[in-house]
């Protein structure tokens, strides 16, 4: 099923994001900049969705795929990633960068923009894991909607 095979790729690039910010240091001495720099892997999932939906089309008799199967494919790419988020989660913050919610806690109280308790509540990896397989099952269906559209072919 190729929306497995899509799902761990984009499991995969998230880790390797991941590993990015760690080495580029968003996750301690550069933690100023990680709230903008980790949007810009909004443009990874899109190429991947793209990438994926392509390559769902192209299995289609004809290559052609209408919006709704386009959006389906999407939405089964979005919940194997949703799937993966809590393993991706855990190797994140467990293996990858350990020290990031002490970091982030430390940051945003310091910096003002949340209070201890705030801050206790929102930097911890069960909040990152809930937050994780809700994005992935919200932004993977727009996005699998935005790029349906555009893929499709009757």
């Amino acid at each position: 099923m190729k929306e497995i095979k899509w799902g761990v790729i984009f499991a995969l690039a998230l880790l390797g994001w991941m590993l990015l910010e760690r080495a580029t240091g968003l996750h301690d001495e550069n933690i100023n900049y990680h709230a903008v720099v980790s949007n810009f892997f909004a443009v990874v999932a899109v190429i991947i969705y793209i990438l994926a939906l392509r390559d769902k089309r192209a299995a289609l008799p004809d290559q052609k795929m209408t919006w709704l199967q386009g959006f389906i494919s999407g939405l089964k790419i979005a919940i194997v990633v949703a799937i993966l988020s809590p393993l991706v989660q855990l190797l994140t913050h467990h293996v990858i960068s350990p020290d990031f919610f002490q970091n982030m806690r430390e940051y945003s109280v310091a910096s003002d923009m949340m209070s201890e308790t705030r801050a206790e509540k929102y930097f911890n990896l069960n909040a990152y894991m809930f937050q994780a397989v809700a994005g992935a099952i919200g932004m993977g269906a727009i996005t699998s909607a935005i790029v349906a559209f555009f893929l499709r072919r009757k």
